[in-house]
This record gives C-alpha cells, sequence and structure tokens, in this order.
C-alpha cells in the first residue's frame, strides 16, 4: 500500500454513501456529470474574485460529482458510449472554468506574466486530452505521461489552500508539455512498430520519469508526488512572483 493508494483508500469511504445515496435516488450519470461542472463554473468565479480557499472547497465538492458518476453508471448498468463522451466533453469545460477565472484574477491584478503563463497552461493542459484522444483512433491505448486530469484537479485544489497557485501553475504547464510530448512519441513509436523506449541501465531513471507509463498508487508514482509537492511547499511565492501580488514575478525578472 502506497501513501497515495493509502489515500485513496480512504477518501472511498464517504464516497461510497454519495454512490449509493445517488443510487437509491435514481440520479442518472449524466445528470451528475452536468452538476459537477456548473459546481466548478462557481470555483472558476471564486477563483476569479481571488477567494481561493472557497474556491477549493468547491472544487472538492464538484468533483465528487466528477467521481461518482462513473460509479453509478457503473453499478446501475448505464455506461454508454454517449455517457463517456458526456463526460469527456463536460470535462473540459470544467477545466476551461478554472483556468477562465485564473486569467480574470490575474488580468485585473495586472499580472500580465500570469496571464500567459495560465493561457499555457490551459492550452497543453487541453491538448493533454486531446492528443490522448486522437491517438486511441489510431492506437489501441495512449495512457502515457504524468499530467492528467485528476493530477491537475488536485494540484488546483492544493494551490487554491496553501495560496501556493503561482507553483502549482508552473507545475502543471511544464509536466503538462512533457506528458503531450510523451504521447505525440509514444503514438509515433507505436504507428511505426518501433521499440518503447528502455528503462535499462543509469539512464533508465530518467527515461522512466520523463517517459511515464506507471499506473497511480505505485512506488514511482508516490516518488513524482513526493518531488511535485516538495517544490510546490517550499517555493517561495515571493521567489516566482506572488500572482496575487504586486512583483515582477519570474518571467518580469528575466525580462528586466
Amino acid at each position: 500500500m502506497t501513501f497515495t493508494g493509502a489515500i485513496g483508500a480512504v477518501c472511498m469511504f464517504p464516497l461510497r454513501a454519495i454512490i449509493n445515496t445517488s443510487v437509491a435516488l435514481g440520479i442518472h450519470p449524466n445528470v451528475l456529470t452536468l452538476i459537477g461542472v456548473l459546481i466548478n463554473i462557481g470555483a472558476g468565479f471564486a477563483l476569479a474574485h481571488d477567494h481561493f480557499k472557497l474556491g477549493g472547497a468547491i472544487m472538492i465538492v464538484a468533483n465528487i460529482f466528477d467521481f461518482i458518476d462513473g460509479k453509478v453508471a457503473h453499478i446501475t448498468g448505464k455506461q454508454s458510449a454517449f455517457g463517456a463522451f458526456w463526460d469527456s466533453t463536460l470535462d473540459r469545460f470544467s477545466d476551461l472554468a478554472l483556468f477562465t477565472g485564473l486569467i480574470w484574477l490575474y488580468s485585473t491584478l495586472g499580472r500580465h506574466d500570469y496571464v500567459l503563463v495560465t493561457t499555457l497552461t490551459l492550452i497543453f493542459a487541453t491538448m493533454t486530452s486531446y492528443a490522448r484522444a486522437r491517438a486511441e483512433s489510431l492506437v489501441a491505448k495512449c495512457k502515457v505521461g504524468f499530467m492528467e486530469r485528476p493530477e491537475r484537479i488536485v494540484l488546483f485544489m492544493i494551490g487554491a489552500f496553501t495560496d501556493r497557485m503561482g507553483a502549482v501553475l508552473w507545475v502543471i504547464l511544464v509536466l503538462s508539455v512533457v506528458t503531450v510530448a510523451n504521447r505525440i512519441y509514444y503514438t509515433y513509436l507505436a504507428l511505426n512498430r518501433l521499440p518503447m523506449p528502455s528503462k535499462a541501465g543509469p539512464t533508465g531513471v530518467f527515461k522512466r520519469a520523463f517517459f511515464w507509463t506507471d499506473d497511480r498508487a505505485t512506488l514511482a508514482y508516490d516518488l513524482w508526488v513526493i518531488v511535485i509537492l516538495s517544490f510546490v511547499w517550499l517555493t517561495p511565492p515571493a521567489w516566482i512572483g506572488d500572482p496575487t501580488g504586486t512583483g515582477p514575478g519570474l518571467i518580469g525578472w528575466f525580462l528586466r
């Protein structure tokens, strides 16, 4: 049992009760998906008005619905191709709501550097999902790369509750770029029937970290989580320019 696996197991206790209640009430999973995205729009509104902790709390509620919709569909036998399409499409709206809220906040604060960082993060977060969807129309599966939607959402919550949103955006941006590159490279190798990068030898650790194929709740996953959380927590907001403050920020520092 890894520590991320343990956290997931603990969180499942209240979630099971919510899932069972939704099943008992006969709520259609597509309705749960819609409720989740509407609540996430509220989280984006809170972020836009610099209410980070409120936004984080709203995100928790929203993503309960985002998590349980698939479980309810499985239990009730209401899984469908349209349901999968509906869920994937509305997930993009949820992501866009959060990013748009931050872009609004940073623009009103005059933080053009973080408007740019957030916009780039939005682009590569969207491309992460698109690259997988497009690849899987050509190859059987393309589940590679670390920074998927669950990781983004958890990092958003951490950034909101700890006032480390600036560091979180940099982490999401950099690892989303790597994830998109992973998926493009993986698809190229698969389509051309070329071998995947070897993870043996001295360079294997680097390849394993930056050509990510491990599952969640594994030791390798936990190590990456520790590295990310350490960076987010140990990086003082002033070092990158507190995105809710008036400092020049990292980009501004380089351009001075």
